[in-house]
């Protein structure tokens, strides 16, 4: 206790000493109070604390330096942080309704994005789980930003722009997806399934005979157009896989550009069956202690698709997994055991993966997998015909990190970082060469303990070709005693930790009350360019003048047999028109006009009793589609406080008996 003392009283002094030298050069330059030494102290703050704390903060009207996009898991969305701050910017509403955007209720551009217009049940809900920005040259380019719906096998199309969503498409051949990962210009987003299902999709008696035989694994290359800021699902194409759990992947780039990589789980193929006391999945799918690395040439498969060599299965081209095999599109090589994460070091040249029940990073040569697909190094081949490349053929490494290595990202200084689930601890590590030379290849280097449970962890830039350093975020799945009890859901905890000297330091933690993150990118502020407001009268589904947009001095009503349109502009604060009159049984249709032009002057429309909720951002023209069902007299008004009148922007639905 006497030495506990003591080190704490050192602690104070030694805060207190920087305190008064920050404080000291703070009042040559005028800008810190004098009293920020007693802060200190009564907080009880290391010098590390204080380190910590001024180098997070930004002031008020100040900028963060970054931007992060971080899936919210089951809440369907994303979040959007800035860092250092990591204060919460922006949620973009993805697969699940987000009121406060307007986003899934009422709006008929959104719902159209969601599928509601044209697909019966909605699926109300999806589970996000790795974002991915679009590359130019291996490079965040600030574009677009895609992410998957991991129950759904969905993947979203999100417009940078406006930050919103523009697109989702939906695997018409998979019901499960894990990751979304764009090639290094963006012609691909590709989607992996996480769990194998009859192919074709269908019903099929689960038996571990009709598993093997009917239920398959696929790759799915989405292609983009980026003149359309859109997938287009005719130019898209799949690659048929064995029944194994495929996982992350990533793909190649520089070196290695043209080729992808996936991980797999579960190449014994469990089926589980605990009430008929066989093993259940867990167990049964993690009995081998090797699973398998896939080796795909997308170049190759795409050469196969432009010559017409696939089968249509329900709208989309596919490669079956026999012409892969032999048009040499597909290979395995082993990888222990149970691996979860597969990352590309920057120049392309190696490959990370995590292996959940090994304590290693195993490192897979692009260079060596060539020439033992030169030289058929291959140890046999699957139950499908796949040829196995020997495990000693193509390792670079295997690197001794802790209990649980799951993700990998890297820095600007031939380091890369793993998380370790079990461990709770983020390991750093050394590459091999070129990054560093062998006298310091492939070491662990430091273990900084996280609270806790490590997923992903996420680096500026971090899995590009040129990583930025600096900052880095452990995503963890428990937060345990971190935070005040709010109750049995505790929040997840993100940590920012900074990686721009000899050794991690732990910055800041930041609860996340939202849902489960998984994977997030952080991308230079920079490189985003945002819109202010839209040009007046832009669809936001188009980013095209809407044919609708309402101008002033054309508000109007004008029926059509038994449909009403109603052009409506909105600004401080009114309405025009702010009456309107129809009949029970009436479709009405308002088309509505933002015509504000000053920044951040926003409105909402929302009708009493009914599912609508627009937000309308100045500029910006939605539908509203309804049927007048109930005979009433309903208010609208705007939800957003938008002036001091705010209240008395409303209006009166009429709805005639």
């Amino acid at each position: 206790m006497k030495q506990r003392g003591i080190l704490m009283g050192l602690a104070v002094v030694a805060a207190a000493v920087l305190a008064v030298s920050l404080a000291g050069q703070a009042q040559r330059a005028g800008t810190l109070p004098a009293d920020v030494q007693s802060l200190i102290e009564a907080k009880g703050l290391t010098p590390d604390q204080v380190r910590a704390a001024i180098q997070t903060y930004v002031p008020p009207g100040k900028y963060d330096e970054y931007l992060m996009f971080s899936s919210a898991g089951q809440g369907g969305q994303v979040l959007v942080f800035g860092i250092p701050s990591m204060r919460l910017l922006r949620v973009i509403g993805v697969f699940a309704p987000e009121p406060w955007q307007g986003y899934g209720v009422g709006s008929e551009e959104t719902e159209t994005v969601l599928g509601w217009r044209s697909k019966d049940p909605r699926l109300a809900w999806g589970d996000t789980h790795h974002p991915a920005l679009s590359e130019t040259n291996g490079e965040y380019d600030g574009k677009w930003l895609f992410i998957n719906d991991k129950a759904g096998s969905r993947i979203a199309v999100i417009d940078l722009r406006d930050f919103a969503t523009k697109q989702i498409v939906q695997n018409p051949n998979a019901v499960s997806n894990h990751g979304a990962v764009v090639s290094p210009n963006t012609e691909y987003v590709l989607e992996v399934t996480q769990y194998a299902g009859p192919f074709p999709f269908r019903y099929v008696p689960l038996t571990q005979e009709n598993y093997n035989r009917h239920f398959r694994g696929l790759a799915t290359f989405w292609k983009f157009d980026r003149g359309k800021g859109r997938i287009d699902v005719s130019k898209s194409f799949q690659i048929e896989l064995p029944p194994y759990w495929q996982d992350l992947a990533d793909f190649g780039k520089l070196e290695s550009h043209g080729w992808a990589f996936w991980n797999s789980f579960n190449s014994e193929r469990a089926i589980g069956g605990t009430l008929e006391k066989k093993p259940p999945v867990e167990i049964g799918a993690s009995a081998r202690d090797m699973d398998y690395l896939h080796i795909v040439n997308w170049k190759r498969a795409e050469e196969l698709v432009a010559q017409g060599k696939y089968q249509v299965v329900n709208g989309m081209k596919v490669i079956r997994l026999k012409d892969a095999v032999e048009a040499g599109i597909l290979y395995l090589a082993p990888e222990p055991k149970s691996p979860h994460g597969l990352d590309v070091a920057p120049r392309g040249d190696y490959i990370v993966v995590g292996g959940k029940l090994d304590p290693n990073a195993t490192v897979y040569s692009f260079r060596k997998i060539q020439e033992a697909i030169r030289n058929k190094a291959f140890s046999g081949r699957d139950d499908y015909g796949v040829p196995i490349l020997k495990f000693d053929a193509v390792v670079a490494a295997q690197v001794k990190l802790g209990l649980g290595p799951l993700h990998t990202m890297f820095d600007d200084k031939g380091n890369a970082y793993t998380s370790l689930f079990l461990d709770s601890a983020v390991a750093k590590w050394t590459l091999g060469p070129p990054y560093n030379p062998p006298d310091r290849a492939w070491k662990l280097v430091q273990k900084l303990p996280v609270q806790y449970n490590i997923g992903h962890l996420t680096a500026v830039e971090g899995d590009t070709v040129k990583p930025g350093g600096k900052y880095l975020v452990a995503l963890n799945k428990w937060s345990v005693d971190q935070y005040r009890n709010v109750g049995p859901l505790l929040p997840q905890n993100f940590q920012l930790i900074d990686i721009s000297g000899e050794e991690m330091k732990l910055l800041s933690n930041t609860p996340i009350g939202i849902g489960e993150p998984h994977l997030a990118q952080i991308i230079r502020m920079d490189r985003v360019k945002s819109w202010e407001t839209y040009p007046v009268g832009t669809n936001p589904l188009t980013m095209r003048p809407d044919p609708n947009a309402t101008k002033p001095g054309q508000q109007r009503i004008v029926r059509q047999g038994r449909t009403v349109h109603v052009y409506m502009t909105a600004m401080r604060s009114h309405y025009v028109p702010d009456r309107v009159r129809v009949k029970r049984g009436d479709t009405v249709v308002f088309h509505i006009t933002n015509i504000e032009r000053t920044k951040d002057a926003i409105h909402g429309f929302a009708i009493d009793r009914h599912n609508v909720n627009l937000s309308l951002e100045p500029g910006k023209t939605e539908t509203v589609v309804l049927r007048a069902e109930r005979p009433g007299v309903y208010p609208f008004y705007c939800t957003e406080f938008c002036s001091a009148l705010h209240l008395e922007m409303m209006g009166y639905l009429e709805i005639e008996p």
